[in-house]
């Protein structure tokens, strides 16, 4: 990949943007208002080996991780795991009073705690830049209390104690990020629910296909193509509105659809399970029975 540049360590981080070294080389809190990248060195792009969790306010350009583009016109909150490409375009026009605060924490300092296994399952790592935290007041403040406390932390003396004090308060953070990630799921219900509306659209749009023999049914990577969201960000999204993951909404589609046929037409059990993207039929009847308490053909027996 052209014009990438891979930062393995935090210290290495704080050399390529002009920092004195960390006081701690596997845990850094970053004001972003020492930062002083000159405009020459964009647009460029970096893959970091340590986590990011980074909270930003007018930033001179543009972010773009995964395939979306933000503008920071606004404080936003995100994550971003190791290894994901980050690319950044100075834009004249921005604000030059950027604000803000990054936390790195390097994989090493996780090791032998639980939080290096359970880490891996905050699936807002995964989402896209666009579907960014965004914090109210009181929620920014809160945040930023806990940061403050690791900052803290790792700038006194460290002793045997500190690992886990620190650990402890990145749990907190992360605890209080699933929180509020709920809460905009719940207060942007407007478009959310739209967001409904179009999985609908996009899931009939799939099925009235007549190629589904060859297409197979659609995966989640598909749905969430089609919607412009993430994987991870979209299923967070359905089931705080339905409860329901979005390999699930597709199955209810499946069994939606195959009861129609079931009660409507002649085809056989097989045909129906082809037509509506199975390899097998088995596949299609073990769905079906798990799904509405009873095999194709006995729902199709109870129409008789």
């Amino acid at each position: 990949m052209a014009n990438v540049q891979r930062i393995k360590t935090i210290s290495e981080f704080h050399r390529s943007q002009g920092l004195p070294e960390p006081d701690h080389p596997l845990i850094s809190v970053v004001n972003y208002a020492d930062l002083r990248l000159p405009p020459h060195q964009f647009p460029q792009s970096w893959v970091y080996d340590f986590y990011t969790i980074a909270l930003k306010r007018n930033l001179n350009g543009k972010i773009k991780y995964g395939q979306q583009e933000y503008d920071f016109d606004e404080g936003m909150m995100f994550f971003i795991a190791p290894g994901q490409v980050i690319r950044i375009e100075a834009d004249p026009k921005a604000s030059p009073n950027r604000s803000g605060w990054m936390l790195l924490v390097h994989p090493d300092f996780l090791w032998n705690t639980p939080l290096a296994k359970s880490i891996q399952g905050y699936e807002y790592f995964d989402y896209a830049v666009h579907e960014a935290l965004f914090l109210s007041k009181k929620e920014e403040v809160t945040m930023l209390g806990i940061i403050e406390n690791i900052r803290q932390e790792y700038h006194a003396n460290i002793d045997k104690f500190s690992q886990n004090i620190i650990i402890s308060q990145i749990e907190t953070l992360l605890n209080y990020t699933e929180r509020f990630y709920q809460r905009q799921f719940i207060t942007r219900k407007i478009t959310n629910h739209r967001m409904l509306d179009r999985l609908e659209e996009v899931l009939n749009t799939y099925f009235r296909q007549d190629d589904l023999v060859s297409k197979g049914l659609p995966t989640v990577q598909y749905i969430s193509d089609q919607l412009n969201l993430s994987p991870s960000y979209l299923s967070g999204l359905l089931k705080s509105l339905t409860g329901q993951s979005t390999q699930q909404h597709i199955h209810e589609k499946v069994i939606e659809l195959a009861k129609e046929r079931l009660s409507t037409t002649d085809l056989s059990i097989s045909e129906i399970a082809y037509e509506l993207g199975f390899d097998y039929p088995q596949s299609f009847s073990k769905l079906f029975k798990t799904k509405a308490g009873l095999s194709p053909l006995e729902f199709r027996r109870s129409f008789n």
